[in-house]
């Protein structure tokens, strides 16, 4: 009971710390520029809502470490990750990450604008200077996060964004994303506020520095948090084209018209496991999904469902674990600990993967065990089951041949669209505790 208590009183809390910044914001509070600085073009503010409005994640890219040739970070340079949010709103806040860098980071310029029909370019208007304590300067300890403040911008659901930054000083390795599909881009100097592209002209295949996105909206009811391995990364999908499952689903639950209005957040990481870190010379495959729960799924605001796409890679990717019981128990752990804060658990079954050189007779005694458990229920409050979905009817332990990437394991685009057909929308609404697909 105080348990309970004490969520209630932090979710009145969050929610009066809302109205706050949302009048704040309106007020045109933490727009200032830097002294000296070049103002970024700033159209007319929004007036946000006083009243019934939440801050909802509409986007997030989970870290995944450092990458590879920053040892001294991106000095001098500017970066413009580009990103599709789920759902929109009419005010932005971004998290900027250090996660895994090893000496603090400054970033002197860092804004958020509506992204024009393709490449590093923005939307005439909309480019925003974010602040960070009334400041636009800000330091992330190695380690560290900051959250920006408030800032006014019409985000439409569904909508591309660019966020950059500009570091002017060395530091320690950039903390990315690895599996991005998606182009984003570098140029030389503080090019933060620049709306024209014409500066970016290196690419790159990672979204550096920016985990999340978060929206001030009245419409979004919450949100769903997918915890998954490389089919949630989607990195077989077409690069810039958006389709992952997750997208699928958030395009779903955007148009379908009876669906729940959630933004969609993919806290995939190739490689990914359930109950181990990823190995000493994989480390970009993060921390278990165990591990990984508090800080990628239970602090991002909104958070109402889990979706559970992981333990494929506890069977193939060595050490493997040969008991589908230990796995099993670590879906029960998982989805337990979930509920202890609140959250609805969706559980998606292991997926075909015979014509994968990894498969064996052996290993797929593990997965058929496992995706048992996982269909008789009590592991989780309702199954997605993606096997189904996906495998083919002649051959039940492939992929069918129209959803395979040509691996054996992973989907083709189709493939994908079919893993977010297989989700039924009701059972992330209220009233989808305990429904199974």
């Amino acid at each position: 009971m105080g348990e309970v208590r004490r969520r209630l009183a932090a979710s009145l809390l969050a929610g009066l710390c809302a109205v706050l910044l949302g009048v704040a914001v309106a007020l045109g509070t933490g727009s200032e520029a830097r002294p000296g600085a070049t103002p970024a073009p700033v159209s007319p503010q929004t007036v946000l809502p006083a009243t019934g409005s939440q801050w909802v994640a509409t986007w997030t890219g989970a870290a995944t470490g450092s990458e590879p040739g920053t040892g001294t970070g991106l000095p001098g340079r500017s970066v413009r990750n580009v990103l599709r949010v789920s759902a929109g709103g009419t005010g932005v806040r971004v998290e900027v990450s250090n996660e895994y860098g090893t000496r603090p980071v400054t970033f002197t310029d860092v804004t958020v604008a509506l992204a024009a029909a393709g490449g590093p370019a923005a939307t005439p208007g909309t480019m925003r200077r974010l602040t960070f304590g009334e400041g636009t300067s800000v330091t992330v300890p190695a380690g560290g996060t900051a959250l920006s403040d408030a800032t006014t911008l019409e985000v439409p659901a569904g909508a591309e964004l660019l966020v950059s930054l500009f570091a002017p000083e060395p530091s320690g390795p950039v903390t990315y994303h690895r599996m991005a599909q998606q182009t984003s881009y570098l140029a030389p100097g503080d090019q933060a506020a620049a709306e024209s592209g014409a500066a970016y002209g290196e690419t790159s295949e990672h979204w550096r520095y920016v985990t999340a996105v978060q929206v001030l909206s009245r419409g979004v009811e919450g949100a769903v948090v997918v915890l998954g391995d490389s089919l949630t990364d989607g990195i077989t999908s077409t690069p810039g084209a958006d389709h992952r499952w997750t997208d699928y689903l958030a395009a779903r639950l955007r148009e379908e018209p009876d669906a729940p209005r959630l933004a969609v957040l993919n806290q995939g990481i190739s490689g990914n496991r359930l109950l181990r870190d990823g190995n000493p010379d994989r480390t970009y495959s993060g921390d278990s999904g165990l591990r990984r729960l508090p800080s990628d799924v239970l602090r991002q605001p909104g958070a109402r469902v889990l979706v559970v796409q992981l333990g494929i890679n506890d069977i193939i990717v060595p050490p493997r674990q040969g008991d589908p019981g230990t796995i099993v128990t670590g879906l029960r752990l998982l989805t337990e600990r979930a509920h202890a804060s609140g959250l609805r658990v969706v559980g998606a079954t292991l997926t075909p993967f015979a014509g994968h050189p990894s498969h064996s007779r052996e290993l797929e005694r593990i997965r058929q065990r496992v995706n048992r458990e996982i269909r008789a229920g009590g592991v989780f409050d309702a199954v997605a089951d993606f096997d189904a979905a996906l495998r083919d009817p002649a051959q039940p332990l492939r992929l069918r041949p129209a959803y395979d990437s040509g691996d054996g394991l992973h989907p083709s685009d189709a493939g994908y669209e079919a893993m977010a057909g297989a989700l039924d929308l009701s059972v992330l609404g209220p009233e989808g505790v305990g429904r199974s697909l």
